[in-house]
């Protein structure tokens, strides 16, 4: 026996949870330079190995920065990046929420008013649309499959309304799934130590190549205190296949995530304990369905790995693709216990 809980969904990672940076407060700052007595400027003729490395950061910066937008909603902050030449700007769902006109500004100090695309929000991506278009410098998104650890990278946007500010780091994974907290499960996340904030959502991880590889996306707290070293951005090979059909159609047909067609919730037993995903609605004709799935039936694992709650089932699926044939355990209200073969679909919108 079980019970149905539809209330907030949560997933923990050693302790770390993770937030979406969006900025909903403002920033102070003071100097922290004390010079030292009878310091002087000096001129250095010996060559520095690093310069060249250095002159790599400048350019990238250069090249990138004018297609860095900050984008303000009456109730939040974020950051943007010019798709293509015809006014379109990738950003993320969460940093338009639910508004359909915006303020965009630019690193040159010129605003636009932009409307809304559309969105997709199981991978967290939005495009607005700002006009005139004329002027505007599009991005070049580069391959993200071909990073590898290690890889220097840059984070550009407007953490804590500080626009057109950038951080240096690393790539420190490559294909994370993680939670967002707030019902989404995002795939395939690039793993950065580069400083992402407040503000920085939506904005561009940056290739010293001048590529954009990434739309940063979350950053780690600890408790109440950020875990520094710890931001994910959506792969620019997610962007590159969600944004076209956003601008195209203002909707996903095809999302590249596998999908089991249902609606569920968490259940716990009477003790309180997680047991799986009890089936809230089952898609007509979807995979769930032609597998025999019904509503009131409990899921509680994909193949060989439990899926305790709705998070936990999510990301299962996050990791796989569609037209995989999974093996699904499910319980009856009944109490009786079968596994079912499923060929997942596609979580198209």
């Amino acid at each position: 026996m079980w019970l149905s809980r539809t209330s907030r969904i949560g997933h923990r990672f050693a302790a770390i949870s993770l937030i979406s940076v969006t900025l909903g407060a403002s920033v102070t700052s003071a100097l922290l330079v004390t010079p030292s007595a009878g310091a002087a400027s000096r001129v250095t003729t010996t060559t520095d190995p690093g310069l060249g490395l250095q002159q790599d950061f400048v350019r990238a910066v250069k090249a990138v920065r004018p297609s860095v937008v900050e984008i303000a909603t009456s109730t939040s902050l974020g950051s943007g990046v010019v798709y293509d030449n015809k006014g379109d700007i990738v950003t993320n769902a969460h940093v338009v929420g639910t508004a359909k006109t915006f303020t965009v500004s630019f690193s040159d100090g010129k605003r636009l008013m932009g409307r809304l695309v559309g969105t997709y929000v199981p991978d967290d991506l939005a495009v607005i649309r700002v006009s005139p278009a004329k002027g505007l410098k599009a991005a070049r998104f580069g391959d993200s499959s071909s990073l590898e650890v290690g890889d220097i990278v840059l984070a550009m946007g407007s953490p804590l309304g500080l626009s057109s500010s950038v951080t240096d780091g690393i790539v420190s994974f490559n294909g994370r799934a993680v939670n967002e907290g707030n019902g989404v499960v995002l795939p395939d996340l690039i793993q950065t130590s580069a400083a992402i904030n407040p503000g920085n959502s939506g904005g561009a991880l940056v290739s010293l190549s001048a590529q954009v590889i990434g739309i940063p996306t979350l950053a780690a707290t600890s408790g109440s205190a950020a875990a520094p070293g710890l931001g994910f951005a959506i792969p620019s090979n997610t962007v590159k296949l969600i944004a076209p059909q956003l601008i195209a159609k203002g909707k996903v047909t095809t999302a590249g995530r596998a999908a089991l067609g249902i609606s569920g919730a968490d259940a716990v037993s009477f003790a309180g304990a997680p047991v799986g995903v009890v089936v809230a609605a089952v898609e007509s004709n979807g995979p769930a369905a032609k597998a025999g799935i019904v509503v009131g039936e409990l899921i509680t694992a994909i193949n060989g790995t439990a899926t305790t709650d709705f998070t936990a089932l999510q990301t299962v699926l996050a990791e796989l693709k569609p037209g995989a044939r999974v093996t699904v355990a499910v319980t009856s209200a009944d109490g009786k216990k079968r596994s079912v073969s499923v060929v997942l679909a596609d979580l198209a919108q």
